[in-house]
């Protein structure tokens, strides 16, 4: 029985058609989620794709994090489901209290559109097995708000735990501290990332197939769990 993971889908959301064909393309059944709806359907893992939710009104991420479905993802996340943020998912999951610090407008203040290498720096976690340790992907990246900030506390647990799974390389696009692109929860269930890997899932239609390794290693880890 393949794998089911829930693709969430808020007003605003625009990449969740992406997201959803990224599941697939690891095999797995991508099970639509509608924001208004607390029921998860039964899936082993949930993706909170990119968008602008509920329009990004008060701060990118805030509103959606009170919808209905979010409470069960909470809920979930807690119980050990992988969840992956992606973008406004990102957002939403620290707004959410399942991944620390905050997102910020861009150094610059201007919306940012390219291919982005990353480096993983952490590939012990629920979305990163297929990874090496220290290998550059290329994944494109869009947002505004993609400023990763936190107090210093905070980012000194997150260097020192080995919370940081993706860091920006050549160069830093948008002034998140530490060059951090994306982190993860203590237990490595739960990682957010801004750069957006359905959309390097085929060479014929990204810069790569990088992004692809993400999905499958989520498929990885739920066949240990049904073992």
């Amino acid at each position: 029985m393949s794998a089911r993971i829930g693709v969430i889908t808020f007003p605003g959301t625009l990449d969740d058609g992406d997201a959803a064909r990224a599941v697939r393309y690891a095999d797995a059944e991508a099970v639509p989620l509608w924001h208004a709806d607390e029921d998860l359907k039964g899936v082993d893992a949930v993706v909170v794709p990119g968008g602008f939710s509920y329009g990004d009104y008060l701060r990118a991420g805030v509103i959606a994090r009170f919808a209905p479905v979010m409470s069960s993802v909470i809920e979930a996340a807690h119980k050990g489901m992988p969840v992956l943020g992606i973008c406004n998912g990102f957002q939403i999951l620290c707004e959410a209290g399942l991944l620390p610090g905050a997102m910020i407008r861009n150094a610059g203040l201007h919306f940012i559109c390219r291919d982005q290498w990353l480096r993983v720096e952490n590939n012990d976690t629920a979305w990163t097995t297929r990874y090496d340790k220290d290998a550059e992907i290329l994944i494109p990246m869009k947002n505004i708000d993609g400023c990763f900030v936190a107090e210093q506390a905070t980012l000194d647990e997150l260097e020192g735990e080995g919370r940081v799974v993706f860091r920006y390389v050549g160069g830093n696009p948008n002034g998140s501290r530490n060059d951090i692109a994306g982190i993860r929860s203590e237990n490595g269930r739960v990682v957010g990332l801004m750069p957006h890997p359905e959309h390097a899932i085929d060479a014929l239609t990204g810069p790569s197939d990088d992004g692809l390794g993400m999905f499958y290693s989520a498929v990885d880890a739920l066949s240990l769990v049904a073992r």
